[in-house]
């Protein structure tokens, strides 16, 4: 079956005529009596997620020397200052 509207009516209904179009209805839009376009549905392939396998970022991730070396001033900051230094609660 083909669906004739004009443009105005398009607008008001594009809801509607996108999915008679995605449900394989013919789709035609006119301006003044003449058609002007065709609705159809945008057929894009299944995308599966792609597999992923171990060791994928081995020679792309690089680390410092010492990035598990922990700043002193640091760590006393962490271990030693108090949570609540006003005693506040």
């Amino acid at each position: 079956m083909t669906i004739k509207v004009n443009i105005h009516e398009a607008k008001t209904t594009l809801s509607k005529l996108i999915q008679a179009a995605k449900q394989g209805e013919e789709v035609i839009i006119s301006r003044a009596g003449m058609p002007e376009v065709r609705l159809v549905p945008v057929n894009m392939p299944e995308q599966k997620p792609r597999r992923r396998f171990g060791g994928e970022w081995a020679g792309k991730v690089w680390y410092a020397p010492d990035y598990d070396q922990v700043d002193a001033e640091i760590e006393r900051d962490f271990l030693e200052s108090k949570i609540f230094p006003d005693g506040d609660v």
